[in-house]
């Protein structure tokens, strides 16, 4: 038996059932929860920002590739005034 840290529910969760790290969701409130211990069984509110930072990630890498881009052609760039 665990409990709910945002609504106090007490909540039925086999701690055979789930890792350590395991995402679960308290069916009174709905709150993503993270499984933080095994013995005793700990439940924590997940970090919701995890996927939006992972959203970031992925356009500031989109973001990155341009000016790579960029600082090639200026390369291009001054080599044809050398020529």
């Amino acid at each position: 038996m665990a409990t709910c840290p945002e609504c106090d529910a007490d909540m039925e969760v086999d701690e055979f059932d789930v890792d350590k790290g395991d995402l679960i969701s308290c069916p009174e409130c709905g709150s993503n929860l993270e499984v933080t211990s095994l013995s005793p069984l700990e439940l924590e509110a997940a970090d919701e920002d995890d996927d939006d930072e992972d959203d970031d990630d992925e356009v500031e890498e989109e973001e990155a590739e341009p000016e790579e881009a960029e600082v090639e052609d200026d390369a291009e760039d001054k080599e044809d005034w050398d020529e």
